[in-house]
């Protein structure tokens, strides 16, 4: 005899991190202020991957100021709308939390945090996501073979 069990687990929430680094080949003050002051710009410089970044209200490049990304992932257009929570332009540090958009059907909060290190020709960009997955009804499949002998 052949069983299939299927159990189901109720998973409260799940957080977690995710950290990358990249040399950058551009100048790391100009990536700086492009994501800082002048995310606008981005669907100039990857229009296949960003199609426009709009502004809703504040000012480009303040603290407060929200702002929304139409985009493409895995082929999908997405769109995210995000306030900037802390901007350090000493440490080249920006911090935008997500509170609209598509992110927010699959997680409870998002937060992305750019850190750029510049040290001559060496840019080195910290990308750091922190989020809290939404809680969700998770299937396992347990196989049983010869459960009864008889």
């Amino acid at each position: 005899c052949y069983y299939n069990f299927l159990i189901y687990i109720r998973v409260m929430s799940l957080k977690g991190k995710l950290v990358s680094e990249i040399n950058i080949k551009c100048d790391g003050d100009v990536f700086h202020e492009i994501l800082g002051h002048k995310p606008h710009h981005m669907s100039s410089i990857c229009p296949d991957k960003i199609q426009n970044v709009n502004i809703h209200e504040g000012e480009w490049g303040t603290v407060g100021s929200v702002s929304s990304w139409n985009f493409t992932h895995d082929g999908k257009e997405k769109v995210v709308k995000e306030i900037v929570e802390e901007i350090d332009e000493e440490k080249k540090l920006i911090k935008k939390k997500i509170i609209e958009g598509d992110i927010l059907e699959d997680y409870k909060s998002f937060y992305i945090t750019t850190h750029v290190e510049t040290k001559g020709e060496n840019n080195l960009v910290t990308g750091l996501l922190n989020m809290k997955r939404r809680m969700q009804m998770c299937q396992i499949h347990t196989h049983i073979w010869n459960l009864l002998s008889t």
